[in-house]
């Protein structure tokens, strides 16, 4: 019986008037689909659909949109719809949707018809004051479908009627060669007008009401949601076509293609002070210029391998500097120090050091780091640079996860008799770490990409070393009086992938004879640093989701 009847609630919910507003519901998200394409020129308005252009069709669905919302909202106050809407629909939404009239009326008065100061001052109040009575006066159904509706189908006759057009053009007069084009106008209208139709349809499709409100602040939130994952792909996927071609230039696979490799070993006689030379070399079976060579002059295809190493030892120098520092911090203050003044006094000051910009940082390194390195820029002198813009990050959200932590595990840890640090380091670090590199995966993503600190303190040009890469591993040398340890590639400028396409992009490094098909080594570039920066997130993804999942299994 109890199936039976919710049967026949959803069936008289999915039916009829319902199915009209769902659909509403639908051609507002494919108007937002549509106008974040052609937004970012993955469509062009001009292209044929059916036999007409594509502003045409966002025209014709517009006006469809805004004849179904109003329609349903009229229906809803004639009784030939079952809802439960409120006695207005509130002042927010009255001074919404005047303001919204006002600016329509004024564009129309000023632009379509050429009035004055006065006369398009006075028609813009107009429009105002009646969208604002439409909304503010009637029942909810009313004024919240009737003004949206309105000008959502407004909007679509101005595209229909050519009003504007593919080719349409607004100079503006009070800045020199400055204008809106109809590839800018046409998907931003869009996509306003479908978010206020689709939020209006679903406020219908829940029956208005607070169920109505709900659903329309979750269309909202789905729709925003879509176009940040839409500008995301849009990104990644322009990236990458615009850098396939310069990635894979010369790009070939088969025994003996690749460079060749050196490798020599050195054997000790026993009981004797000298040893046995053996020497071997082999090809790489894979030869990819672009990530296996550098810029040289004499090179066929020139590269970014010192800009990638260079790159990758910038941000584990930083990382290894910044995060046991951070940590290390974080458990002081949550563990250790007395919450109050000082704690209070760190945490307005990390914030701050985290919002400071990266320009300010690399003057730091600049003016504090370079002159105690040899006076000079060096991988050193980037990686602290970079470590302390990580710093704050990592004290912050250490910080956090360390708070989030539940007392009660820190009690029952007391309870056995463990030891304060024991209780740290078995019990809430362990808790904290999904949270912990969560935050360095946050700051690592940031550094990564960073231009202005590494130019000022790291890097010393496009042509590093005759495009030799940073050898920080092969550069350890013993001494025999203190530190006993030095690496002189420490002290070396480098290059890096932000700046590398800075320099190509900027300082004209692209356009000179160094560098062959310059727009597709800018853009195979920018490839590549996006894929540096992602296999870092993806790197502490996994390490997080490693933690997260071993603390759940414990």
């Amino acid at each position: 019986m109890a199936g039976a009847t919710e049967t026949e609630l959803v069936a008289e919910d999915t039916t009829g008037t319902g199915a009209v507003a769902a659909a509403a519901v639908g051609i507002a998200a494919l108007l937002f689909a549509l106008a974040l394409a052609a937004l970012f020129e993955q469509v062009d308005l001009a292209d044929p659909v059916a036999g007409v252009s594509l502003v045409v069709v966002i025209g014709a669905l517009l006006v469809l949109l805004g004849g179904a919302v109003a329609t349903f909202g009229v229906g809803s106050r004639l009784g030939y719809v079952q809802t439960t809407p409120r006695p207005t629909a509130g002042v927010v939404a009255s001074g919404a949707f005047g303001g919204l009239w006002f600016v329509v009326g004024g564009l129309v008065a000023s632009q379509t018809f050429g009035l004055g100061t006065v006369g398009w001052l006075a028609a813009a109040l107009l429009t105002g004051a009646v969208a604002f009575a439409a909304t503010a006066f009637p029942r909810e159904d009313v004024g919240s479908t009737l003004p949206a509706g309105a000008l959502t189908a407004f909007a679509g006759l101005v595209f229909l009627t050519g009003t504007i057009g593919p080719s349409w053009v607004w100079d503006l007069g009070w800045a020199d060669q400055a204008s809106f084009t109809a590839e800018f106008t046409v998907p931003a209208i869009t996509l306003f007008c479908s978010l206020l139709a689709g939020w209006s349809s679903a406020k219908a499709y829940g029956g208005f009401g607070a169920r109505g409100r709900h659903m329309g602040a979750y269309l909202l939130v789905y729709l925003n949601a879509l176009a940040i994952v839409g500008v995301l792909f849009v990104l990644i996927a322009f990236t990458v076509m615009k850098g396939i071609p310069g990635l894979f230039r010369g790009f070939e696979v088969g025994l003996g293609v690749g460079p060749t490799t050196v490798i020599d070993l050195f054997v000790g006689i026993p009981f004797t002070d000298t040893a046995v030379g053996f020497a071997f070399s082999f090809a790489w079976p894979v030869s990819w210029p672009f990530v296996m060579n550098g810029i040289a002059l004499l090179n066929e295809f020139n590269g970014v391998l010192p800009a990638i190493v260079g790159t990758v030892w910038l941000v584990v120098g930083a990382v290894l500097f910044a995060v046991p520092l951070g940590i290390g911090a974080a458990v002081f203050l949550t563990e250790y120090a007395e919450q109050g003044r000082f704690t209070q006094v760190v945490e307005v000051a990390t914030n701050g050091l985290w919002s400071t910009p990266s320009i300010v940082f690399g003057l730091f390194g600049f003016a504090f780091l370079v002159p105690r390195f040899g006076n000079q820029k060096s991988l050193l002198a980037g990686m602290l640079t970079l470590g302390f813009m990580l710093l704050p990050l990592v004290v912050i959200t250490s910080r956090e996860a360390m708070l989030s932590v539940p007392d009660e595990y820190r009690d029952a840890s007391a309870a056995l008799g463990v030891t304060k640090w024991q209780t740290v380091r078995s019990v809430v670090l362990p808790a904290a770490l999904p949270g912990v590199v969560t935050g360095i995966i946050l700051g690592v993503g940031r550094i990564a990409g960073e231009t202005a600190p590494i130019l000022l303190t790291a890097v010393g040009g496009v042509f590093v070393a005759g495009g030799q890469r940073a050898d920080v591993f092969g550069g350890f040398q013993f001494t025999g009086s203190p530190p006993f340890v030095s690496n002189p590639e420490l002290l070396e400028s480098t290059t890096a992938l932000p700046y590398q396409l800075y320099a190509l992009i900027k300082a004209g490094v692209g356009a000179s004879s160094n560098v062959a098909h310059p727009e597709e080594f800018k853009w195979a570039t920018a490839l590549v640093l996006l894929v540096v920066v992602l296999s870092f997130y993806a790197v502490g993804i996994v390490t997080r989701y490693y933690f997260r999942r071993k603390l759940h299994h414990e």
